[in-house]
């Protein structure tokens, strides 16, 4: 009987391990695209005020500093308007994700994944297919 105990809460301990080791990949998983993402944002918006700056110093200098007449510099504004699209675009894709989760009744990504998995067909996996190569001209052929 002790025996039994034991091999039972190896199991269990085991299975609680392999969820920890999980959620830990996940997590990385989301730093690192989380990363990637804003290096990417940070390189182009960096590269296009870079060519703005190249093309047309005068303007870009006028953009700079605030004057009488116009009291918010280009700068100034740009930023504001990313900081708002950027807003924007997060809210609109979370209110997007949250709605899609409520009409089809789901709760996680594996749900989620049940889920299309029951509504949408099966792509056959075809072993002859992936061999040889596609005749694009027999594709496009006209009928």
């Amino acid at each position: 009987m002790i025996a039994a105990d034991g091999n039972m809460t190896a199991t269990v301990g085991k299975g609680a391990e392999e969820e920890q080791e999980a959620k830990l990949q996940l997590l990385k998983g989301a730093a690192f695209l989380t990363t990637v993402a804003s290096a990417g944002m940070l390189a182009g918006f960096g590269s296009s005020l870079a060519l703005a700056r190249k093309k047309s110093p005068g303007w870009f200098s006028k953009g700079v500093a605030s004057t009488t007449a116009v009291q918010e510099s280009g700068a100034s504004l740009a930023l504001r308007a990313l900081g708002l699209g950027s807003l924007f675009a997060c809210c609109g894709v979370g209110l997007l994700s949250v709605a899609v989760c409520k009409v089809l009744g789901v709760h996680s990504l594996s749900d989620f994944r049940h889920k299309m998995q029951s509504l949408f067909p099966t792509v056959p996996k075809n072993s002859e297919a992936a061999s040889e190569p596609v005749d694009w001209d027999t594709v496009f052929q006209s009928k």
